[in-house]
């Protein structure tokens, strides 16, 4: 689906992450004739081999650099008329051993971000957040009017970028998207999450580690469905507006596990073992996402189809993670 709207320059944070670099790639074909401007501190869970065929382009230019430094953020905002803010500290685990960090980035960074923005008066600006801002949710599922209850450093780090997008909405009157989605699963994603870090572990014939007694369950959307609600709500989004962008299906964490060592021939009881908890861990988050169904979006991708693919991806490309 090619839109009509012409985008001069795109803007997009981290560019060069596991999520960022799909949505640099799906964009780009969107808008080929445009100038994008990608933009990454390259940290330990990105790649320059992600972007790499993009950055050869010469549309696309790539900028190092850090969200909190605002001075370089208003520089590269100007002329930019859609940005996209996709880079963040993610990791629940480390959020608790490192909670400053989180906030630096997720929070202080999202504030520079938008500061730059305001400035530079972006004519449409999309905020990625994430759907554990409404907390822990075991029954009906959470709609965009939700209050928000965060119970971990990196979710309170999330919403409190969420609720800064919020003043700058009405205090500035800036046209701000914000999108909150499932956990999103895919080729290129580090492997400190549930399906990478399995993944991993099971190829170099190491034990998953398993929290607690694994009773918990998440919702996972494929990195493609991802984007593709994203540019529908760049079509047709509105100042002001928040996306949740969810699957219909959840997966229980121990199952998941399970699927994986059967689809690379693993004994699972023998290559799992279970370790303490998290401070906390939220048994489900459980969103609805109605508002964005009715641009005619659903996600198409399902976990277990797409599983065998992307233990695949991770066996061609061990050799990225080497360091782990």
């Amino acid at each position: 689906m090619k839109l009509r709207k012409k985008y001069n320059k795109i803007f997009i944070t981290g560019a060069g992450g596991f999520i960022g670099s799909h949505i640099a790639e799906f964009l780009f074909k969107q808008y080929p004739s445009s100038s994008f401007i990608l933009f990454d501190k390259i940290t330990y869970a990105a790649n320059m081999k992600y972007i790499q065929s993009l950055i050869s382009k010469k549309n696309v230019y790539f900028f190092k650099g850090d969200l909190n430094n605002t001075k370089l953020l208003k520089k590269l905002l100007n002329k930019v008329d859609l940005a996209l803010n996709v880079a963040a500290e993610s990791h629940v685990d480390n959020s608790f051993g490192n909670s400053l960090k989180f906030t630096k980035t997720n929070t202080l960074g999202t504030h520079s971000f938008l500061e730059s923005c305001r400035i530079n008066n972006i004519k449409k600006i999309i905020h990625i957040s994430t759907d554990e801002v409404y907390g822990e949710n075991t029954g009906k599922a959470f709609n965009e009017k939700r209050y928000l209850n965060p119970t971990n450093p990196y979710s309170a780090s999330k919403a409190g970028a969420d609720m800064i997008a919020n003043s700058y909405i009405y205090s500035y009157k800036q046209p701000i998207i914000i999108i909150r989605a499932n956990n999103i699963f895919g080729p290129r994603q580090y492997p400190e999450k549930l399906i990478p870090k399995t993944i991993m572990s099971f190829l170099n014939k190491k034990k998953m580690t398993i929290h607690g007694n694994g009773n918990y369950f998440r919702y996972f959307l494929s990195v493609q469905d991802l984007c593709s609600g994203i540019l529908k709500i760049i079509k047709y989004g509105k100042p002001g507006e928040i996306f949740n962008i969810a699957s219909n299906k959840e997966y229980k964490v121990t199952e998941v596990i399970k699927q994986i060592a059967k689809i690379l021939n693993v004994d699972y009881k023998n290559k799992t073992k279970f370790v303490k908890n998290r401070p906390f861990n939220d048994k489900s988050y459980n969103i609805d996402c109605k508002k964005l169904t009715k641009l005619n979006w659903k996600a198409e991708l399902e976990l277990y189809k797409e599983l065998p693919k992307i233990c695949e991806w991770y066996k061609k490309n061990k050799k990225n993670f080497k360091k782990i």
